[in-house]
């Protein structure tokens, strides 16, 4: 039913570009700032995306900037809506790189906030796990109480993290290694680890079966994190009795991995807003689950991936697809899905 690529950073932004691509016929300015800022005489011929637009004026996407899109040392955002008539908007604006200093002062401020706030969230929960550890009796109500402390310092240490992470991403700093690693592992842990959630919400959660894969040339870490929060954003939107399952599914180009909830699809407003930080932020009046699928995103596309979503008439799935070229190990290319 439908389909959506996203690669979402809200900004402060100088005034747009703006052109609309309609249904049909020619598309329209609205003023030539766009044209100034893409330095072009005139549109280029046939575009119906943001994408086309881009290509066509020789721009190429910035590596783990969403929206970012480069072209000799110029630096351009762009983004685009799509109306309920079927037309589009495009809007251009110039940005500034942040010169290596400038960034590196940045990084080194986040580093020294991270480590004074999780330093204190650890000693929190370092005492809460003591109390609770059975070697001192504690009454009941006193029990629940620092259970409730053990689980909302963790809570807060694994949203803090994903802040920073986020904001060192929004820095191109985000750290990451990569080395050749098995998927089937990560994707049971990632499964493993949220079970007990999925009990709670009366959800099956299931590692559907899969062709053998092999070696991906991944950060492990980063991609089992931001499978975990498609589940966790599946989790959040399903009903007691329904499943999410979590897949593998290897193509000539690369890996994509799955995670698909069976029951009412998302609305295409919805799906507009998945990996929409800010917006969804305000509208939820909560961070944590937009901040932490907006990371998900960044860790995806710092590999050279890109996410998306998936609705039809039973399910919704969030997708990450990783690049490169698979090895003989898949025995038979006939089978393989592109």
């Amino acid at each position: 039913m439908g389909q959506r690529d996203r690669g979402v950073e809200d900004r402060a932004r100088q005034p747009p570009g703006l052109v609309l691509i309609p249904r049909q016929g020619a598309p329209r300015l609205l003023g030539r700032l766009l044209l100034e800022h893409l330095e072009l005489e005139e549109l280029p011929p046939f575009i119906e995306s943001a994408s086309d637009l881009m290509v066509a004026a020789g721009f190429r996407p910035r590596p783990g900037v969403a929206h970012g899109w480069e072209r000799e040392g110029r630096s351009i955002g762009v983004t685009e809506e799509v109306l309920e008539d079927g037309s589009r908007w495009i809007a251009t604006w110039p940005t500034e790189r942040m010169d290596s200093e400038a960034a590196n002062e940045r990084v080194r401020y986040l580093s020294l906030a991270s480590h004074d706030l999780r330093g204190a969230l650890a000693n929190i929960r370092s005492y809460a796990a003591l109390l609770l550890n059975g070697r001192i009796a504690l009454e009941p109500k006193v029990h629940r109480g620092m259970e409730t402390i053990l689980r909302n310092a963790d809570r807060a240490l694994s949203f803090s993290q994903d802040f920073f992470d986020a904001s060192r991403a929004d820095l191109n700093a985000l750290a990451f290694e990569q080395e050749p690693q098995a998927l089937e592992p990560l994707l049971a842990s990632a499964v493993e680890r949220q079970q007990p959630a999925a009990r709670v919400a009366g959800v099956v959660l299931v590692l559907d079966g899969h062709p053998p894969l092999p070696p991906v040339n991944i950060d492990g870490g980063r991609i089992q994190h931001a499978v975990e929060a498609f589940v966790l954003y599946q989790l959040g939107r399903a009903q007691a009795g329904e499943r999410i399952l979590v897949r593998a599914v290897p193509g000539l180009s690369g890996i994509r991995i799955e995670v698909q909830r069976e029951g009412k699809p998302l609305s295409e407003e919805e799906v507009e807003l998945v990996f929409q930080r800010e917006e969804r932020a305000f509208r939820e009046k909560k961070l944590e689950d937009a901040l932490r699928i907006h990371l998900a995103l960044q860790e995806v596309e710092v590999h050279g991936g890109r996410v998306g979503v998936e609705t039809d008439t039973g399910s919704t799935t969030l997708f990450l697809s990783l690049p490169g070229t698979l090895f003989q190990e898949l025995a038979d290319p006939a089978g393989l899905h592109p």
